[in-house]
């Protein structure tokens, strides 16, 4: 790790600071991972330090960034609310594109409400504010303040480039049951910028040799509320990531909701990224 020269301004505020120094007692750890991409989503993570990585006090909390973060942060402020609109931390990042501002679409564009599921119509010059933008899919804010998912596909009516949809292949090229799994961290809750595995959603993940050959990949998954009307959306989404391996021939993908879903089944990183550590 080096410090770069000069690192980004990054601020806390004291709420965020108390909850990031619980979080840092309470993993046994001395510093948290920022990370800023491409369509400035952020996230805070417990991970090691690596080659070119910035180091910044914020506060009196290290963070480490990587070169394309550190250029992403500077004048980032970071709060942490507990008010109607939702607990967890906030990032003002004055870098934000102007992308990132409420647009226009280029051409009419298919969409699902959230969290009702139902499909609808965005209309060509209908603004619009994208809020998240992780997996591949964009959650954007529509007229009434209610929120829809536009998924990879559809990237072009918002401007930009449909991302990689999944994690890379291993390099053998060969089956691997823990490529599964990331791949399904690639698949977002819509209102949640925290992946359905460290979100706690895959209760179940089995891989069984089929005599023709491949494997057929067995998952289980529920969703943070009974009844979610976005569960469809994401089953089809874990499905199409993962028929898209090396080596997998058959994807079932089965919505449970026994045991109810948790809080305690979310991962540290997924806790720590809204707050609640």
């Amino acid at each position: 790790m080096t410090e770069a020269n000069p690192s980004p301004d990054i601020r806390l505020s004291d709420a965020a600071r108390r909850i990031l120094r619980e979080a840092l007692a309470e993993g046994g750890g001395s510093w948290l991972r920022l990370r800023i991409d491409e369509h400035f989503a952020h996230e805070l993570l417990f991970e090691p330090g690596a080659e070119g990585d910035t180091v910044v006090d914020a506060n009196g909390i290290c963070l480490l960034l990587d070169p394309a973060s550190a250029q992403r942060a500077h004048g980032l402020s970071i709060d942490y609310r507990e008010d109607l609109q939702g607990t967890g931390l906030y990032f003002a990042n004055p870098n934000r594109p102007a992308q990132t501002l409420p647009q226009a679409l280029r051409r009419d564009c298919p969409a699902t409400l959230i969290p009702h599921g139902e499909p609808l119509l965005l209309t060509q010059g209908e603004r619009v504010l994208v809020t998240q933008a992780l997996g591949g899919s964009f959650t954007v804010q529509i007229a009434g303040g209610r929120l829809a998912r536009i998924a990879a596909s559809e990237a072009d009516a918002l401007g930009r480039e449909a991302a990689p949809t999944s994690a890379p292949p291993p390099a053998s090229g060969a089956f691997d049951i823990q490529q599964v799994l990331e791949t399904l961290k690639t698949v977002y809750d819509p209102e949640i910028p925290v992946n359905v595995v460290d979100l706690g959603l895959i209760y179940q993940c089995q891989a069984q040799p089929l005599e023709g050959g491949g494997q057929r990949v067995s998952i289980k998954m529920s969703m943070t509320a009974p009844g979610c009307g976005m569960g469809d959306v994401l089953q089809e989404e874990a499905r199409a990531k993962v028929e898209a391996l090396p080596g997998v021939a058959e994807v079932e993908v089965e919505l449970v909701w026994d045991p109810p879903w948790d809080q305690s089944r979310m991962s540290e990183a997924a806790r720590l990224q809204l707050g609640l550590l």
